[in-house]
């Protein structure tokens, strides 16, 4: 166990520890309400979830742009691509 001491809890040693939320207010428009709304409904996922992951893929998505990389979906099923264009 390390000296070290949160809140009258050691840690361990190599724990991680976990920062405070960043909270943000964010107005949507309409489409993206609704459409955040959906997802709940069909993943049963928290709108703070959603958000989340929304923002983290989008740095990845951009990221993958910034060197110069296509992002394509294809088909499962019939296997055709298309390539992904963020205006």
């Amino acid at each position: 166990m390390s000296g070290n001491n949160t809140g009258g809890k050691a840690l361990e040693e190599g724990a991680v520890r976990t920062l405070p939320a960043e909270r943000i207010t964010v107005a949507l428009i309409p489409k993206a309400a609704g459409d955040l709304q959906e997802l709940v409904d069909r993943t049963g996922l928290s709108k703070t979830d959603i958000v989340n992951r929304a923002i983290t893929l989008y740095e990845f998505f951009e990221a993958q742009l910034q060197v110069g990389n296509d992002l394509i979906i294809r088909d499962g099923k019939t296997g055709e691509k298309q390539l992904v264009r963020f205006l």
